[in-house]
């Protein structure tokens, strides 16, 4: 995915990816369907920080706030909010590096009670 991993751990993941051609849409803006991809990656990252099973998803949302352009470097920060016995929930936020101004921001809901068979 491009993406290089620059910090976290205990529930967060911090990184970032140049926005290429192969992300790009027919508008030259960043891809939606990339961006909710990094979301669900970058999320379940955090949330495998937090020494949690990955889980499926139960839900995934993402509001798009601004366009981003190839050449542009996007820094994606995303942080467990709460793993409980059966959910977890983690959000995200992805941000241009050059002036911190959003681009999309989202999260998910994910099921993660998953007993080992005896």
């Amino acid at each position: 995915m491009d993406f290089k991993i620059t910090g976290g751990g205990d529930g967060r993941c911090i990184g970032e990816f140049t926005v290429g051609k192969s992300h790009v849409n027919a508008s030259g803006g960043l891809h939606g369907g990339y961006t909710a991809t990094m979301i669900d990656n970058i999320t379940t990252y955090a949330l495998m920080s937090a020494g949690s099973h990955p889980g499926v998803s139960v839900d995934l949302h993402v509001s798009y706030i601004k366009s981003a352009k190839e050449g542009e470097v996007i820094i994606v920060d995303a942080n467990t909010i709460k793993t409980g016995k059966k959910l977890a929930y983690v959000e995200c936020v992805l941000k241009k590096k050059s002036d911190g101004s959003i681009v999309a921001k989202g999260g998910q809901t994910k099921f993660v009670d998953f007993k080992e068979e005896e």
